[in-house]
This record gives C-alpha cells, sequence and structure tokens, in this order.
C-alpha cells in the first residue's frame, strides 16, 4: 500500500510512503486474544485498536512502547472489564 504525506518535497512533489500489511489471517487463533478488531483510516494507514466494554463506562486506556502492540495487554483487559471499565487499546502505527 501507500500512504500519502501532506508535506511537499522542495521540488513541490507529494510524499508517498510505501507501507506493507500484515494479512488478517495472521491474528486469527491467537491465545488470549477474543477481541474483535476494530480500525481507523488515517493517511491511508489502517490503524488497529481494541475496544471492549460498554461504551458509556468509564475508560481505561492501554498504551504500549515499541517494539510492541495491544497483545501485550491480553492479561490486563479482562480484569479492568470486570471492573465495569470500557477499555480502549491503541496500536502504534506499524506495530499490531
Amino acid at each position: 500500500g501507500r500512504c500519502r504525506r501532506g508535506r511537499p518535497h522542495e521540488d513541490d512533489q507529494e510524499t508517498v510512503m510505501e507501507f506493507i500489511r500484515t494479512p488478517d489471517a495472521q491474528f486469527d487463533a491467537l491465545e488470549d486474544w477474543p477481541y474483535a478488531p476494530h480500525y481507523l483510516e488515517w493517511e491511508g494507514l489502517r490503524v488497529h485498536h481494541v475496544d471492549e466494554g460498554p461504551k458509556d463506562a468509564p475508560v481505561a486506556l492501554l498504551l504500549h512502547g515499541e517494539p510492541t502492540w495491544a497483545y501485550l495487554s491480553r492479561k490486563m483487559i479482562p480484569p479492568l472489564l470486570d471492573l465495569g471499565f470500557r477499555v480502549i487499546a491503541p496500536d502504534l502505527a506499524g506495530f499490531g
């Protein structure tokens, strides 16, 4: 795929960044990962996030560092859901 960036080069050409997307099948049947995928499209990139629990509940925002993804939070999500939180765990673009 391609991602277009709005910042032009000195020659007024648009910057284009090539990217590779991991096939969705690679995420099927992950251990301890029963969560449905959610995606946001941003500048040509598809960014994944977990969004579980009641939509009107207090939010627990789980952020990760590099070089990992939201799967790191798989042991924290169930207890937070049990406490009544809505859990949102976004992946950084390029991770997960």
